[in-house]
């Protein structure tokens, strides 16, 4: 008994769209491939450390008290902010490398791994 397709309208979870993309790497011959493997799992540790930092600014104030002598108090934004934006900015570019390496490694299928990798930097 399987799943029923998703009508139009639906959107895929998280789970269902990388799936879909390890069947997708998998039809194209690169589930085994290092440069794949290795960046995909990077990509998907990168949206985790998004997924915790996101409830932290949700559980916590935009803006934060540091406390110094003689009991004066600054306002200085939230650390996790900063921090979002530069592993969102990491996981844009980690998603291009993907994009890039399920595009030109699929051709490319019975090159040898330096070959594949002069290519990739070329592209």
């Amino acid at each position: 008994m399987g799943r029923k397709p998703k009508t139009e309208g639906q959107k895929l979870s998280f789970e269902e769209l990388e799936l879909k993309l390890e069947k997708e790497a998998e039809e194209k011959g690169l589930s085994e491939n290092y440069f794949f493997r290795t960046t995909f799992e990077r990509y998907k540790s990168q949206l985790q450390i998004l997924k915790r930092l996101k409830h932290c600014i949700d559980q916590e104030n935009t803006l934060i008290e540091k406390s110094y002598a003689k009991d004066k108090v600054n306002l200085y934004i939230n650390p996790a902010i900063s921090e979002y934006n530069k592993t969102a900015s990491a996981a844009n570019g980690t998603v291009a490398t993907l994009i890039k390496i399920l595009t030109s490694f699929s051709e490319s299928e019975g090159s040898e791994p330096a070959d594949l990798m002069s290519e990739f930097l070329r592209t």
